[in-house]
């Protein structure tokens, strides 16, 4: 909209007429949608709230913005980031865009993050989100020794710093071998818990796997945290923690959320149902990150992949099971790409995984359903008396909206329109050792 943020009326108490809102995405869905799940509204906003939620043509006295039809989503929750590597690409690419190119790259690069590199790529991150419309977002970590005692307490800074325009939550992640050391466990345990944040780690096949998964549940259950891992994220049918993690999930009857990221292993396996059943039994919630996994699996030299790297959304989603979709990387050697942006997620995921015909469900996977996970429901939802939090598009169908980046979008927060100007990578320049 960029004739969009100047005609925003400044009144107190104005409406947003004749606007297209996906209906999944409204507190109260009705049942009045057309076959794509749209619906025309007219949103009243009131002190930088939403007070009014009306068929469109409502006869308001107050001043009004036509959106002609344009839609109106909620702001974005992107549960799935990695600000803390973000942008390490000009000076650490990975030599051949493998899984195991990105983490010898990574692991290079760490080795020179102190807190000014780590604070301002993480500040550079959360300016490129918020200007794109993302309200919640949540972070993992590294935190391999000794980078935790670095990282935690620049995250909780920027938390600090960020409150009230992207709301911040940080998960650890180190290998799950790294908990058989008892040291290391009780303290990034207790890194965690003073930092409030999420335990988190990377799940692959150990020995003794199911054996360290319920130590690991324990420790987070005992300190009151959450948990968050990285699962399967190769093509190798053999990879099945997934299934170790639901497993343990049910033995222990972990109180806490439970969040499996990439579950890739997934769609070449066999018995892939079964699994999917005791995901759905265990109350796992999965997040999917499309651009990522597109572009790190089934790499193999010159040869053309043969499958898209993505884990089985739909199947998931038919088992009552919450499915998102996120960021992950963003230029950094897991993903030479990216900007933070929800709608390129949304946009892409929907190609990729064949989130269409019809979309209308779709929608809530970058929105309600994360914050649902999060524990913000009060975020990704159209609501009477939630904040105006809200992203206006010129475009009025999905056809439309996924055509084209909408870089015009207009981002309104409690009602008021943001200068969304993004931040040049040129900021960065002596983080890189100067310009390309």
């Amino acid at each position: 909209m960029a004739r969009g943020f100047a005609a925003v009326p400044r009144a107190r108490r104005f409406v947003l007429a004749n606007a297209t809102v996906p209906a999944v995405l409204l507190d109260e869905p009705p049942t009045s949608a057309d076959g794509d799940g749209l619906l025309a509204v007219d949103l009243t906003v009131a002190d930088g709230a939403i007070a009014r939620i009306d068929p469109a043509g409502c006869r308001a006295r107050l001043p009004k913005l036509d959106l002609d039809r344009g839609m109106v989503w909620p702001c974005f929750v992107d549960m799935h980031t990695h600000i803390d590597k973000g942008h390490i690409w000009p000076r650490r690419p990975n030599p051949d865009g493998t899984f195991d190119g990105a983490l010898a790259a990574v692991a290079a690069d760490r080795a020179g993050w102190d807190a000014d590199d780590v604070a301002r790529r993480m500040a550079f991150s959360l300016r490129s989100a918020y200007a794109h419309g993302t309200a919640l977002l949540r972070t993992h970590i590294d935190s391999q020794p000794p980078q935790h005692t670095t990282s935690w307490p620049v995250f909780s800074d920027m938390r600090a710093r960020w409150a009230g325009r992207v709301d911040l939550q940080g998960v650890s992640l180190f290998a799950i071998d790294a908990f058989l050391d008892e040291a290391y466990a009780r303290d990034i345990v207790a890194t965690v818990a003073r930092h409030k944040g999420v335990l988190g780690a990377v799940t692959f096949m150990i020995p003794g796997l199911d054996r360290v998964l319920r130590r690991l549940m324990a420790a987070a259950a005992d300190a009151g945290l959450d948990l968050d891992f990285h699962v399967d994220e190769t093509g190798d049918p053999a990879a099945r923690s997934l299934g170790a993690i639901a497993e343990a999930a049910l033995a222990t009857g972990f109180p806490g959320t439970i969040v499996v990221g990439h579950c890739c292993s997934l769609a070449v396996q066999r018995d892939s149902a079964a699994t999917a059943e005791r995901v759905a039994e265990a109350g796992l919630k999965v997040v999917s990150l499309p651009m990522c996994n597109l572009y790190l699996q089934d790499r193999a030299g010159a040869r053309t992949p043969r499958w898209r790297g993505v884990t089985l959304v739909h199947e998931l989603a038919a088992r009552g099971i919450p499915v998102s979709v996120a960021s992950d990387n963003t230029r950094d050697p897991f993903y030479a790409y990216g900007d933070l942006d929800m709608l390129e997620v949304f946009r892409e995921a929907v190609r990729i995984l064949h989130l269409d015909h019809p979309i209308a469900a779709w929608p809530a996977a970058v929105t309600r359903t994360p914050a649902a996970v999060l524990g913000r429901p009060d975020r990704g939802v159209i609501a009477v008396g939630a904040p105006a939090d809200l992203v206006l598009f010129r475009a009025r169908t999905f056809t439309e909206l996924l055509a084209r980046p909408q870089a015009d979008r207009t981002v309104l927060r409690s009602g008021r329109a943001i200068h969304r100007r993004l931040p040049d990578y040129r900021d960065l320049d002596d983080l890189m050792g100067g310009a390309p």
